[in-house]
């Protein structure tokens, strides 16, 4: 009895035409049903009409790819209506016809002479039906293979217990290895968890598998996307459908690579296959397989000989042909996987069901058989292939048809159900389909978690040592008058673009969620100052603790997402003053947090800009330079020489006259008494004169307040920010190679960009992660211990089910305010490793003697200073631990 038909619906509301679609119609196993919606856009006017004798379908087709060219015919006449009722000449009678015709089982395709309106003729004529059919079958074909033959190639793999070490070294963690091989990679690791190569063999077939697959996956997604569009979009070349709309140009550039990634998968395969048939472990299962094997060579040859009629298709650019002679290719590379896949499994497991089969006829074969069969047991490991050898040996079992009892008979119908599976309009081959997708979509070997780059998880250590350092970074902020705030950890694209000089390409941006383009904060000054701006604040000291992200090349000490300790004021203050603070407040922050020795590099902007311009640099590259500038922290200057001038247009002359100036810096005053000597080039121009003035005011604020011996004046320090307008400055750790570790800077116009009033303002933000770094570096040499948390108190109840008893002794020292952590179990080990892991000085104890007694035992554990305090009433012990505690 045949099956029961699907229904696929054209034309409803919302719907789309897709490749599975095509091919289900082109295959007989779908009826095609127009939407009533479609029917009633179709025209009822009466319309000049033209003579046809046929659909426009070109001959040498096969009835699938015929079928598919009447599909796409009858979905654009469908689109055609989709403009004003009055703007369509197409009619429901031709739709009708070509549905009556795809629901027959009729192989007979023409309509004899019919009659077209002009509308309908532009359909047949300009909507390259047979071409875009052919690409749909051709899409759905080569998609459905690519989700198939790894699992078919992860089977040659256990055959030849290939070293598949290489797939893992595919993916370098740079971000630019290739995705599609990378990805072909990974789902065989996912079939073959659990494999061990035996003979670890180099295996030239196998190392090429990820490469070979994945360059196919990606043309095969480039088809795809060409197949949806062309499917679901209307006839074009204006109201007449004249011109060449470059479609058939368009598609033959998408198989072009198509044919070459088909023709290399096929080879591939066949190589495999080759292998896999001269592992067969037993003889006359061998001998009863070469047949099959004769067949795949015959494969092979087509496959070489429908790759050249291809190539002649596309050279000639007969693209109609070239996609039905690809189409031809595909069919062939499909039956030579399924050829790997018989050869493979009977090479894994055929042996078994031979031998079932042979019975005790030749008793000595089925011994060696079963040693066979044991031996190819223990080579099949991957977890992924054993479920595809199963899956394969049940379909034979359950579908087994009553035989003469000739082994060969046998043979050649198992033969033939497995290339059922693998034929996309087989009995059987969607359930295998979903059992492939099952087993790579289950992803045992990738559950294993993975960090994103740039990223880092915090252990409890950890988290003691940041905690404390928030501790007395939000005290220093406080003690200067801060107040906290918060924003959103994504803002509007454009709020940050524009802000950020080279350094815009960055920025994370977030997929559109509907209608407005978002990114992730870049940092936290451009989203203070839209703050200020958006709530009209004329006045604001405010410290900000929170994420930021950047799509960095992550390193040492450099991530892509970290946090950012900001402090920011904003407003009218009296001269240099909120500069002062700011880098005062920088070097308490480094003070209290002991790191070690460190400097903070200061500059000034208007010197930087009065210096390009005494130097002959055009205003226009001012930013551009100053951004190059910024690198000689970690390039030559040779280096950045070669980049303003090569890059950035520069003569060579006035590179060299920036270089004598960037190697200036020293002591602060000392180095502005020389700036501002008599004769100088600085005092002779406008820019560079008022930074020194107000250079002045600053150094001499740093020397009162005794940490003018931290400062740097460097002329080389550029910051490549576009925002800042004056005072720039950065705080390096010496001797640490970790980069700068807090910066800032005066950026008067920034919040000015997102209202109608400037207001003038000054920052700093500490690099906290690579604080924390160098904290944790410092702690390990000094092998210092970090107690991750503050329990004062452990509870230990040394025997079990006292929960109750736990509950109330803990509960008196929680109400005391006492840090206190509960345990109860009778194995006393527990209880002093808990403390001893955890560095918690005091214990509460209660065993047998004290559970009798209704007391407790009080017992310190800190080296040096050991105590114990027997027999504590359970209402006194609380006072008792506080009194302890406090001295």
């Amino acid at each position: 009895m045949a099956a029961e038909r699907s229904s696929i619906n054209l034309g409803g509301k919302g719907s789309s035409f897709n490749s599975p679609s095509v091919y289900k119609i082109a295959s007989g196993v779908a009826n095609v049903r127009i939407d009533s919606s479609a029917i009633e856009r179709f025209s009822t006017r009466n319309a000049p009409s033209i003579k046809r004798s046929s659909l426009g379908i070109p001959e040498g087709l096969t009835n699938e790819e015929t079928r598919a060219s009447l599909a796409v015919i009858l979905n654009k006449l469908i689109l055609s209506t989709s403009g004003p009722p009055s703007s369509s000449t197409a009619r429901s009678v031709l739709p009708v016809k070509i549905s009556d015709i795809l629901n027959s089982e009729a192989e007979n395709f023409e309509l004899g002479e019919i009659d077209v309106t002009e509308g309908e003729n532009i359909v047949l004529e300009k909507s390259f039906a047979s071409l875009i059919g052919l690409c749909s079958i051709i899409d759905h074909k080569s998609t459905t293979l690519s989700q198939i033959v790894d699992s078919v190639a992860a089977l040659s793999v256990e055959v030849t217990k290939a070293d598949i070490a290489s797939f893992s070294s595919l993916d370098s963690g740079d971000g630019n290895g290739d995705k599609d091989v990378i990805g072909v990679a990974g789902d065989l690791k996912v079939l073959l968890n659990g494999y061990k190569g035996t003979g670890k063999l180099e295996i030239e077939e196998i190392s090429k598998i990820p490469w070979i697959h994945g360059k196919f996956r990606f043309v095969v997604k480039s088809l795809h996307s060409d197949a949806r569009r062309e499917l679901n979009s209307g006839v074009k070349g204006g109201k007449t459908g004249s011109g060449n709309t470059g479609i058939g140009e368009a598609l033959g550039t998408t198989l072009a690579p198509l044919s070459t990634a088909i023709k290399n998968l096929g080879v591939c395969s066949f190589l495999r296959a080759k292998i896999c048939f001269e592992s067969i472990g037993n003889e006359n299962l061998r001998n009863g397989l070469s047949e099959v094997f004769e067949k795949s060579s015959v494969e092979y040859e087509n496959l070489k000989n429908s790759y050249k009629l291809a190539y002649t298709a596309h050279l000639g650019e007969d693209y109609i042909r070239f996609a039905h002679e690809l189409n031809e290719s595909l069919g062939v590379v499909w039956r030579i996987v399924g050829l790997e896949a018989v050869a493979a499994f009977f090479a894994l497991a055929g042996g078994e069901l031979f031998v079932q089969k042979k019975g005790d006829a030749d008793k000595e074969d089925s011994k060696t058989d079963k040693k066979k069969k044991k031996n190819e047991k223990k080579a099949v490991v991957g977890k992924g292939t054993s479920i595809v050898l199963q899956f394969i040996k049940d379909k034979l079992v359950s579908n087994e048809a009553t035989s003469d009892g000739d082994l060969m008979n046998y043979l050649k119908q198992w033969v033939e159900q497995i290339l059922n599976l693998f034929n996309p309009a087989g009995h059987g081959f969607d359930s295998f389909l979903d059992k492939v997708k099952e087993i790579v979509e289950s992803n045992e070997n990738r559950r294993l978690p993975k960090l994103p780059k740039g990223t880092r998880d915090f252990a409890k250590e950890q988290m003691a040592v940041r905690e404390k350092a928030f501790a007395i970074i939000q005290n220093v902020f406080k003690r200067h008058g801060a107040t906290a705030l918060d924003t959103p950890v994504f803002e509007l694209r454009e709020t940050l673009m524009g802000k950020y000089g080279e350094d815009s390409k960055l920025v994370y941006d977030i997929a559109d969620q509907g209608g407005e383009l978002c990114s992730l904060r870049y940092d936290l000054t451009v989203p203070f100052a839209r703050y200020v701006a958006m709530n009209g604040i004329t006045s604001f000291k405010r410290y900000q603790i929170a994420k930021v992200y950047r799509r960095d090349n992550p390193s040492k000490g450099r991530y892509r997402e970290f946090y950012q300790c900001d402090f920011d004021i904003a407003g009218l203050f009296e001269p240099m003053g909120p500069d002062f603070e700011i880098v005062k407040i920088l070097t308490e922050l480094l003070d209290e947090l002991e790191i070690g020795d460190y400097e903070v590099k200061l500059n000034h902007r208007k010197l930087l800009d009065g210096m390009l311009e005494i130097c002959g640099v055009p205003p226009e590259k001012f930013r551009t330079i100053c951004s190059s500038i910024d690198k000689l922290d970690k390039q030559s200057f040779e280096q950045v020489k070669k980049e303003m001038v090569e890059e950035k247009g520069l003569s060579s002359e006035i590179a060299d006259r920036i270089g004598n100036f960037v190697k200036e810096k020293g002591a602060p005053l000392e180095l502005l008494s020389k700036l501002r000597q008599e004769g100088s080039e600085f005092l002779a121009n406008h820019s560079s004169r008022e930074a020194l003035d107000e250079l002045s005011i600053m150094f001499e604020a740093l020397e009162r307040s005794k940490c003018s011996h931290r400062i740097v004046f460097d002329l080389s320090l550029a910051r490549g920010l576009d925002y800042y307008t004056g005072v720039i400055f950065e705080a390096v750790c010496i001797g640490a190679e970790v980069g700068s570790i807090g910066a800032g800077g005066r950026y008067d116009n920034l919040i000015g960009m997102f209202g109608t009033k400037q207001v003038p303002a000054v920052g700093m933000s500490l690099g906290i992660e690579r604080v924390f770094n160098i904290m944790e570096e410092l702690n390990e040499k000094k092998n210092q211990v970090i107690r991750p948390t503050e329990t004062q108190v452990l509870v230990s109840i040394m025997k079990d089910n006292q929960l109750a008893l736990a509950a109330e002794l803990a509960s008196q020292l929680w109400e005391a305010k006492i840090n206190a952590e509960y345990l109860v179990s009778k194995r006393k080990s527990k209880h002093f490793d808990r403390v001893r892991d955890s560095g918690i000085p005091w214990m509460v104890m209660v065993d047998e003697e004290e559970l009798s007694k209704d007391v407790v035992t009080l017992k310190k554990l800190v080296k040096g200073s050991e105590k114990e305090i027997k027999n504590e009433s359970k209402d006194t012990f609380v006072g008792v631990l506080l009194k302890e505690l406090s001295s």
